[in-house]
């Protein structure tokens, strides 16, 4: 489901109001009309990827089953991992390889063409592929059973709020919120789903959509533009990407709430992170969850000597940016995230105590890192990276700022979410807005953001960033 859309504002509220008029002592048959909704809402963007979807969750399922009853269930879950994950490896990586593989030849002479492939990557293949392959290996793990109701699994990994973009969720999280009796309604917490699907829509149509057109308008053209006008929009891109996947995932965790489930919490306020190891325990956190449990623990984690921990350090971010998209860049980016860790580890850096001082220049020294990382992630080649990293530090170049239609309301919007995650931070108990006691000031907040979305909101843009990968 496109959450920046008003076909969201038009059909949810039905999705919603039908699931509830089915009695909560029939709840088999709301897990069924969960599931044709969420295969429904699959099958609308292009109806032939559902068999994948549906193929992913199959060979999951029966993996689970096979590994407790076989001898060798080692064998029986590795099987099963390599099944689950050939859909992703084909759809998202075939072509990546193939273009490798045609360079490769190209050095000796041998100038070779392979057919690639033209079809478009399921939508939210990574996110189910990873989640199927997680309750794989927690099952051969045994920390959790092997799911025996096919409809209940089948739920589980398509739920529709995270089937696009995450979380990745955890069995042992979602699959016994299924199997219980859920409440009729579940009023507060539904409440609280509606203020956090408003604040995500704020964080997406309102900064993340306003703030991607002067990104867009840089980076497409920034042979065009100064180094300083290309600094702004690197920062820019960095609020984008943080407003648009947090904004989904806010979102996606609301729409859950208002149907009584509890999902994984995805972001955490990551700017404020006083060092990259610290980024990583606030961003994509379902995401770094799972790598640190399948990936990172698996190699020995830090039980280990220091140059084996911080080779595990880099295979894991160096996974995390193959997971990203088949293109050198990400793999970059996953690798400079797992040097910069390495680096903080050697110099002890997590041990620091800086006081407030120390710690706000720890925020900003980890910002300009992350931030100058996100230029890998966001142009199309290293060598456009580059340019744009070369263009910024070019001190030749007129100090001037372009600032493109409409700069009022992205600043408005900036300040806004600044002071929201600020607030959230350092005073989460103080300075309440859509939480305070008094019904005056909360109606006002609502009012007020809602008038904010319906102003500087742009609604029918491109999906979320990360429904890409």
């Amino acid at each position: 489901m496109i959450y920046n859309s008003f076909n969201f504002l038009i059909l949810y509220p039905f999705i919603f109001l039908l699931y509830y008029v089915i009695p909560a002592k029939y709840k088999k048959m709301r897990d069924l009309y969960l599931l044709a909704v969420s295969y429904s809402l699959y099958i609308s963007w292009k109806p032939i990827y559902a068999l994948i979807l549906l193929g992913v969750t199959a060979s999951s399922y029966i993996t689970g089953i096979q590994i407790e009853k076989a001898k060798k269930s080692k064998l029986v879950m590795q099987i099963g991992i390599i099944v689950t994950l050939l859909p992703l490896l084909f759809f998202k990586y075939f072509n990546f390889i193939n273009d490798q593989i045609v360079g490769f030849l190209g050095l000796f002479g041998w100038h070779i063409q392979f057919p690639g492939l033209n079809w478009a990557i399921p939508i939210g293949i990574s996110f189910f592929t990873f989640q199927s392959m997680g309750y794989i290996w927690d099952v051969y793990y045994k920390k959790t059973t092997s799911e025996k109701d096919f409809l209940t699994y089948a739920l589980f990994i398509s739920f529709f709020p995270s089937l696009l973009m995450g979380p990745i969720n955890k069995a042992t999280l979602v699959i016994p919120q299924i199997k219980n009796m859920r409440p009729y309604f579940d009023y507060p917490k539904a409440v609280e789903g509606l203020r956090m699907i408003l604040w995500g829509m704020f964080m997406k149509v309102v900064v993340a959509d306003r703030v991607a057109i002067y990104v867009d308008t840089v980076f497409s053209h920034y042979i065009n533009y100064t180094g300083i006008t290309c600094l702004v929009a690197s920062i820019l891109y960095s609020i984008q990407i943080y407003s648009d996947f947090a904004g989904y995932s806010l979102m996606a965790l609301g729409v859950g709430k208002t149907l009584g489930f509890e999902l994984t919490e995805n972001f955490r306020r990551p700017y404020f992170a006083i060092s990259v190891t610290d980024f990583w325990h606030r961003w994509h956190i379902s995401l770094s969850t799972w790598l640190k449990d399948y990936v990172y623990i698996p190699m020995g984690g830090s039980r280990c000597s220091k140059t084996r921990n911080y080779w595990n350090i880099f295979i894991t971010f160096l996974v995390s940016g193959i997971w990203h998209g088949a293109n050198w860049t990400f793999i970059v980016w996953g690798c400079m995230h797992g040097l910069f860790q390495i680096i903080e580890k050697v110099i002890g850096e997590q041990k620091c105590k800086y006081g407030l001082f120390g710690k706000s220049i720890k925020i900003i020294v980890t910002f300009i890192f992350i931030n100058f990382a996100w230029i890998y992630f966001r142009m199309p080649t290293f060598s456009d990276a580059n340019n744009v990293i070369s263009r910024i530090f070019d001190f030749s170049l007129p100090m001037t700022v372009y600032l493109g239609t409409m700069w009022s309301y992205i600043i408005i919007a900036i300040i806004i979410l600044f002071i929201k995650d600020f607030k959230d931070e350092f005073f989460p108990e103080r300075w309440a807005f859509v939480h305070n006691k008094r019904r005056w000031v909360r109606w006002c907040s609502y009012v007020s953001i809602i008038w904010l979305i319906m102003l500087a909101g742009v609604f029918g843009a491109d999906q979320f960033i990360y429904a890409n990968f």
